[in-house]
């Protein structure tokens, strides 16, 4: 039974990993990018973590680990906004919609 629970709390955490990896290749800017690095902060890191907790058993290890855990969800929501206001205060603009698609337009006519 606790192999069922382990496979598939790993299985959860590594979907979740593989998510964001995409995500954080694929978005365009620095706060798109920021958002997927929560989803794997609070989904992904966790549940492999919580998996390799259970697998080991009660004993220090495991104990360390839980700890790891509490400490991601301590320090997570922390870093994103301080990075998300260190970009601000650089002088990064939100990415929108309208302009994402002005750009591809542009770079259309330019190719043609």
């Amino acid at each position: 039974m606790i192999e069922i629970i382990v496979t598939s709390l790993l299985i959860f955490g590594m979907f979740f990993i593989a998510v964001a990896a995409i995500g954080f290749y694929r978005l365009p800017d620095v706060y798109c990018r920021l958002h997927v690095t929560g989803m794997l902060d609070s989904l992904g890191a966790p549940a492999v973590l919580l998996a390799m907790a259970i697998y080991l058993g009660p004993s220090l290890t495991s104990a360390k680990l839980i700890l790891m855990i509490l400490l991601i969800y301590l320090t997570s929501p922390l870093i994103g906004h301080l990075l998300s206001r260190a970009a601000l205060e650089d002088g990064y603009r939100p990415l929108l919609v309208e302009e994402e698609i002005n750009l591809i337009d542009e770079n259309d006519e330019e190719t043609h």
